[in-house]
Formats: C-alpha cells, sequence, structure tokens
C-alpha cells in the first residue's frame, strides 16, 4: 500500500503539471472504487481551475474555488502524468482531461482507491475530521505522544500507527522509527516515558523524510508519476530483514506480529 512518503511524492511530482490548470472533462471508466466515483463528478469539474494540490494523510487534495477532490491511492493505485493520445490501460479507471492536453490518470489495478469530491471545507469531511496531526508539522512532538499514551496498554508500535494519534506512520516506517529511537516495539504505550517521546517523535519526522527525499518505498507495485520506483527500500534497516545482523550490534533480527502486522526489531539495541 503506498504510505505517506509514496503519497507525498507523488504530490509533489504532479503538482508543478496540474497547479493552474483548467479541467476540461473527468472520464471515469470505471466507477467502482473503494467508494463510488460520484456520477456528476464531471458535470461538477468541468470548467473548473486547479488551484492547488495538496496531501493531509494519505489523501490528495486537489482544490478548486468550488470544492476540493478526494483522491486516495488505495492499495495498489498510482497516477501519471500523460499524454491526451495515450491509450487507457485495463486498469486506467479515471481521467482527469486539462485544456492544454495533459491528462491526469489514476490506475489502480485492487479498485480500492477513491475520487471523491466535496463543497465544504476539507478539512471538515467525515474521512478528515478525526485524523491526528501530520508527522512533518511542527504540531506533532514527543509531548503529544507523551499526552495521549497515559494508561494505554496497547504496543507502542500499534500505538504510533493509529491515525487518530499521528497520520501517516505506516508498518514499513513504524518499524524503522521504532529501531531507530531504540524502543522495543513491544513496550507497553503508557510505559514509554517523556524523554523517549521526544526521541522516537523526531526519528519518525526522519525516516519520513528521509523517504521522502528518496522517492518513497517500493515494495510491490507504487511508481511516482515519472514510472520510477522509490529507493528507500535499499536502506531499510529492519523491515524485511528478519534473521539478518543488526546494523549496530550485528546479532540476529527478530520477527513477530504485531496486530496481524510483520514486525522486525533488535532484541538487543530496542528496549
Amino acid at each position: 500500500m503506498p504510505e505517506l512518503p509514496e503519497v507525498e511524492t507523488t504530490c509533489r511530482g504532479i503538482a508543478p503539471h496540474i497547479e493552474g490548470q483548467i479541467i476540461k472533462q473527468v472520464i471515469v471508466r470505471q466507477p467502482k472504487l473503494r467508494w463510488p466515483v460520484p456520477e456528476t463528478l464531471n458535470q461538477d469539474l468541468t470548467g473548473l481551475c486547479i488551484q492547488s494540490v495538496s496531501r493531509r494523510a494519505k489523501y490528495l487534495l486537489f482544490s478548486t474555488a468550488s470544492g476540493t477532490v478526494l483522491l486516495h491511492l488505495g492499495m495498489s493505485g498510482n497516477l501519471r502524468i500523460m499524454s491526451l493520445d495515450q491509450a487507457a490501460g485495463k486498469h486506467d479507471h479515471v481521467d482527469f482531461v486539462f485544456t492544454d492536453g495533459t491528462v491526469l490518470r489514476l490506475n489502480d489495478p485492487r479498485r480500492f482507491g477513491a475520487v471523491l469530491w466535496t463543497t465544504k471545507p476539507a478539512a471538515e469531511h467525515q474521512l478528515l475530521k478525526d485524523l491526528g496531526p501530520e508527522p512533518l508539522l511542527s504540531d506533532f512532538n514527543g509531548e503529544l505522544l507523551y499526552s495521549l499514551s497515559k494508561n494505554r496498554k496497547t504496543a507502542v508500535k500499534s500505538f504510533i500507527m493509529d491515525s487518530h494519534i499521528v497520520v501517516g506512520v505506516g508498518n514499513i516506517y513504524a518499524n524503522e522509527a521504532l529501531f531507530m529511537a531504540g524502543i522495543l516495539p513491544t513496550r507497553q504505550a503508557g510505559k514509554v516515558s517523556l524523554t523517549r517521546y521526544q526521541k522516537l517523535a523526531e526519528c519518525i519526522r526522519v525516516v519520513l523524510q528521509q523517504a521522502i527525499l528518496q522517492g518513497g518505498t517500493t515494495l510491490r507495485d507504487f511508481v511516482n508519476e515519472t514510472g520510477k520506483p522509490g529507493y528507500f527500500q535499499q536502506r531499510l534497516r529492519v523491515y524485511g530483514r528478519a534473521g539478518l545482523p543488526c546494523v549496530s550490534c550485528n546479532q540476529p533480527l527478530t520477527e513477530i506480529r504485531i496486530a496481524n502486522r510483520s514486525t522486525v526489531f533488535c532484541p538487543n539495541c530496542q528496549r
């Protein structure tokens, strides 16, 4: 599944191509995505200018004077900048066609993505209004994590993956951030000190920023807007390395399941 760095990479990649563009047509070939594509989407969007492209959690937001498109890449979706004469493939479900002939094309083999439209402030949309803070912004910090963790018995890994606590810390990056912070993923969230949460918050920020700079993590089928994969997978220090030597102490890494998710850690370096 595309995680926050992949979505941010996509956001930064497509923004220069579509900001300021006027929508000529929206072609919906397959309306049955995770939620039905609005039947009036073409009618609603034709003639509108995309004023800005931004990201909230793993949603891409295309803002116009009349409302906002919410787009989610789902499990396997990707966006490409195409020319109008490039034929659509089997899994190319939605095209945003602009007046200059450019096309923004959503490809989604598993159809777990979404294309929605709201005329209300995007922050008030039911999919966004209860989300936690963005991990790359200043309102996310160790003090916040510590205050929200009090009396919580859930594993700290599950805690930081809860989108009501902080958005965008998917399984890969939770593994990596906990290793960088030296925190055992099974430790109860309520038993992590303020000092350690301060370090963890910074590690989450660093791991995500590194992944964004390298174009996201390619594990299965994510590609960015130019078709080039991300490269952060080459620098993962624990995820996917069960049984291999720890990069810090050379002891074998351990793999367990937490909330049915693969969790890899160093029992020597993390406590």
